[in-house]
């Protein structure tokens, strides 16, 4: 196994354990905050789709599904309507859309040759993630820190620990 297909490996578990994390939740569940001021489901999943298009934005030729103004301005982490219920998705079409994102960075990912992952960053996430390989595992990373929280809402929803 090579660099190009652990992080590739990294990326597609992050997703398919996303999905098993959502697999029993409703529609309705994915618009439940575990606490004041902390934000549900659907909102950080659509935030997971609008971060991965731009923290891989150094990933040549990768070509994501356009995104809509309003969609990336509901989640976006400036967003005031983090705990509202107004504009949010299916939990369907949100499982849709990551994979669509996910499927771009895979494809682009695997194009590459190791040596590609030691390329340096640009932008605002360069800092933590100077190489490419770094920003990819930053990718994953984010993704599972988010489904820890999803973790705390499913245990406040009655539902079945999975880990």
């Amino acid at each position: 196994m090579n660099a190009i297909e652990i992080t590739a490996s990294t990326l597609e578990s992050t997703g398919q354990m996303l999905s098993m994390f959502l697999s029993d939740l409703s529609d309705a569940d994915l618009l439940v905050c575990p606490v004041e001021g902390a934000n549900h489901i659907a909102w950080q999943i659509g935030h997971l789709i609008s971060a991965e298009r731009m923290t891989v934005n150094n990933l040549p030729d990768v070509s994501y599904p356009i995104l809509t103004p309003e969609f990336e301005a509901t989640h976006s982490r400036d967003s005031t309507t983090k705990q509202s219920h107004a504009g949010f998705l299916t939990k369907a079409q949100y499982l849709k859309m990551m994979e669509e994102s996910r499927l771009a960075t895979l494809t682009a990912l695997r194009k590459l040759k190791d040596a590609d992952l030691d390329k340096p960053t640009v932008g605002r996430l360069a800092a933590k993630a100077p190489t490419l390989g770094k920003l990819l595992l930053l990718c994953s990373n984010h993704t599972l820190m988010h489904m820890g929280q999803f973790s705390v809402i499913r245990r406040k929803l009655g539902k079945p620990v999975l880990f």
